[in-house]
């Protein structure tokens, strides 16, 4: 070879070498090596319903779930991330289908909507989300925030700017005639043209769902042009079921999902509300009827006034600047006198009756918190809603995970993503150690969870 052909042979080696690293430097993620992660040796409780996987393998590359084995049928790539799950229940992240980041469990309402309204964007949304995040709740539904803060906040996690769940918003509740001082996140309606428009409004700016109460106090125009354009627009519509009228009204305007199982000390929702579930759930071709019961924050104020030390836990002041952890914690400094639980305790023995109603009925019932409310932190909220149906409710543990996993992802259109550990989907994945079948209750201090393939604890 010459030296001149040997020159150029170096230059063109020297040249693909650095159009190797340009390459390199510029090529899309999917066409980069990906990162690969393998959760090993756990009991996998894979969110379908069926027996648990033991001695599973999950493999992760980037964001998504690539292959889910046991570990005598499915290798583990060397340059893989080991990650043992040994003695470990393995589950699709939880589901809070009903969490309010505006509010962190502080008592007096009045009080925080109008000291905190202006730190709600920056600080206290944010710190809720990423309580959740740390609790387990890789996928949550916030109902009833304003607006512009609502979807900042949601694409900021998005965006992965700010740790927290995947967050589906609705933006400000929709009634009647909002509380007092509490406009910037309750908007009214004056006739179907203005609740058409409001709906819009909100469904313009990218919501994910209509949150509706009080609809009882509506006109049947004004309901049904909130659901008809909520669902002209592809969106769900949830509603309270506090009252009687609130159900009956909804299920003749077509709710798609109802929050709560009622204010009311009456020990069982009526004989001709029930007909009017039992007929709902019998028409198939409509798809489920959804229901939210919350039921932990009453279930439990007795004995949470009681024996107040679990307000001690600190886990609910991650993010949140002192002077309003030391607000919080003086709202509650007489648990036994806050006027919210007054009631409480006649409303306590009604709760499991209505819930096996809801059960016997036939409709689908989901994880849901009210998480924020008074005494009701995002860190502890939702492990806490798991173990009252469970220990409580005598509702089957499977069941109760795929009510925080698998229902909620179909409720909301995205079981082809989440909500199962399965190939193709995202990994949004939680580990504990020990049965958690047997021993729900290990939720409250979970040991590894993993949003998008992402590990954050």
């Amino acid at each position: 070879m010459s030296d001149r052909t040997s020159s150029n042979a170096t230059c063109m080696a020297t040249w693909l070498k650095s159009l190797a690293w340009l390459v390199l430097a510029v090529a899309p993620a999917g066409l980069m090596a990906a990162e690969t992660k393998a959760l090993v040796g756990g009991t996998l409780i894979d969110g379908f319903g069926g027996q648990p996987i033991h001695d599973s393998v999950i493999l992760i590359e980037d964001e998504r779930i690539v292959a889910v084995g046991q570990t005598d049928t499915l290798a583990v790539p060397e340059d893989a991330e080991f990650i043992s799950t040994e003695g470990m229940s393995v589950l699709p992240g939880l589901w809070d289908m009903h969490v309010h980041l505006m509010i962190n469990g502080h008592t007096d309402y009045e009080h925080w909507d109008r000291t905190y309204l202006d730190q709600l964007e920056g600080v206290i949304m944010p710190a809720s989300a990423h309580q959740l995040l740390l609790a387990g709740v890789t996928s949550a539904r916030d109902l009833g925030a304003p607006l512009e803060a609502s979807i900042a906040v949601r694409d900021a996690i998005n965006a992965g700017e700010i740790p927290g769940p995947t967050m589906y918003v609705s933006g400000p509740f929709i009634q009647k005639t909002p509380y007092p001082g509490t406009e910037a996140f309750r908007w009214g309606v004056s006739g179907a043209r203005d609740a058409r428009a409001k709906v819009k409004r909100l469904a313009d700016a990218g919501v994910d769902v209509i949150k509706l109460i009080d609809q009882d106090q509506m006109s049947m125009e004004e309901l049904e042009a909130i659901v008809d354009e909520a669902h002209d627009q592809g969106l769900i519509v949830v509603a309270h079921a506090h009252r009687p009228d609130e159900i009956r009204r909804g299920l003749v305007a077509g709710v798609d999902n109802f929050e709560h199982t009622g204010l009311s000390t009456a020990p069982e929702y009526p004989p001709d509300v029930m007909t009017m579930i039992e007929e709902r759930t019998a028409q198939m071709n409509l798809g489920p009827l959804f229901w939210t019961p919350t039921i932990e924050g009453l279930y439990n104020y007795e004995y949470l006034r009681d024996n107040p030390e679990e307000l001690d836990n600190t886990s609910w002041h991650l993010d949140l600047p002192q002077p309003i952890v030391e607000d919080i914690q003086a709202s509650f400094a007489h648990p036994d006198r806050l006027s919210y639980f007054q009631i409480t305790p006649a409303r306590k023995p009604t709760l499991a009756r209505k819930f096996q109603q809801l059960k016997d009925a036939g409709v689908v019932l989901l994880i849901g918190t009210d998480s924020g409310i008074p005494m009701k932190f995002h860190s502890q909220s939702t492990w806490h809603e798991l173990d009252v149906w469970v220990n409580e409710l005598d509702y089957p543990a499977m069941q109760a995970i795929r009510a925080a996993s698998y229902w909620p992802s179909v409720l909301m259109g995205v079981d082809d993503q989440v909500g199962t550990v399965s190939e193709g989907k995202y990994a949004d994945i939680i580990a504990v150690k020990g049965d958690v079948l047997r021993h729900i209750a290990l939720l409250q201090d979970v040991d590894l969870v993993i949003k998008h393939g992402q590990r954050y604890k």
